[in-house]
């Protein structure tokens, strides 16, 4: 058995993990943590702060240090949930993956490896409603889907 979790920095994707980790650790299963990079929010984000301030030519220069930012905080992330998998005794690993969100994990998901796909049921915006990440995607993932909160 093969678990997939989605892992997108906010609070609900890291209690994903720890109960997957306690699925993988009942049924003996390896646990893939995995992780979107979509340089568009990076670009969005530096675009905003930069008319705000007035300092357009400064786009390209905050969109850089957004994206590295991000890759070191998700790597982070996912290294210290890794530790918290292994030294449970659970065989998981991670992937980091870029491009658009819906599509990478379309893609992972449905690629005939994982046996139950554990996200969390909101993001990182921290909404009180249904992610909406999760709305794009969780109908189009074939393995059950476990929904966590």
């Amino acid at each position: 058995m093969r678990i997939l979790v989605l892992v997108d920095g906010s609070k609900w994707s890291q209690k994903a993990a720890l109960h997957a980790f306690a699925i993988a650790r009942s049924k003996r299963a390896k646990v893939i943590l995995f992780s979107v990079l979509d340089r568009r929010e990076a670009r969005t984000i530096a675009f905003h702060a930069s008319v705000r301030s007035g300092k357009l030519e400064d786009i390209k220069q905050f969109e850089e240090t957004l994206w590295e930012e991000n890759k070191r905080s998700i790597k982070e992330l996912l290294t210290t949930l890794l530790e918290i998998g292994q030294n449970e005794g659970i065989n998981c690993a991670f992937k980091i993956v870029e491009g658009p969100a819906k599509d990478r994990i379309l893609e992972e998901a449905n690629s005939g490896k994982y046996s139950l796909v554990v996200m969390g049921a909101y993001g990182k915006s921290g909404k009180t409603r249904i992610g909406s990440l999760l709305e794009e995607v969780v109908g189009n993932i074939k393995p059950p889907v476990m929904i966590v909160r």
